[in-house]
């Protein structure tokens, strides 16, 4: 069974950058869509991001469009969030999840990734951005 594990969390200042990387430990991620997710305190599970591997398609959610970048490494089977310019706002949990569906990952490309379509999950990282 897949399993991911995210990593790379941390205090950061505001402004500064992080790259979380989701791995996936003896896994091809060849034929999955990788969804970046975030949890702050007392808040449901919103979709950041996702990544289909098959063609490289992705998906940003509009606060975090043009500060954080999706990547794969495949020889690592890896995919990175790399976050520039963070706030205090984007203090949370990262998840990272996969999913197999053809359907649900054109979703998530094209919608955003949402949690009732993933299949498998990490189990976190956190992020907490403050001076």
């Amino acid at each position: 069974q897949l399993q991911l594990v995210e990593s790379g969390g941390g205090l950061v200042q505001p402004g500064g950058p992080l790259r979380l990387p989701c791995a996936a430990p003896g896994f091809t991620l060849d034929y999955y869509a990788i969804g970046w997710f975030r949890q702050a305190p007392a808040t449901e599970r919103e979709g950041v991001s996702c990544f289909r591997s098959s063609d490289g398609s992705i998906y940003y959610e509009d606060s975090v469009k043009g500060r954080f970048t999706i990547s794969r490494d495949n020889a690592k089977n890896t995919v990175y969030l790399q976050m520039n310019s963070l706030k205090p706002e984007d203090t949370a949990v990262y998840y990272c999840a996969a999913v197999s569906s053809a359907p649900v990952q054109a979703m998530c490309v094209m919608y955003g990734p949402r949690t009732y379509g993933m299949e498998y999950w990490g189990k976190g990282t956190l992020v907490t951005v403050s001076s």
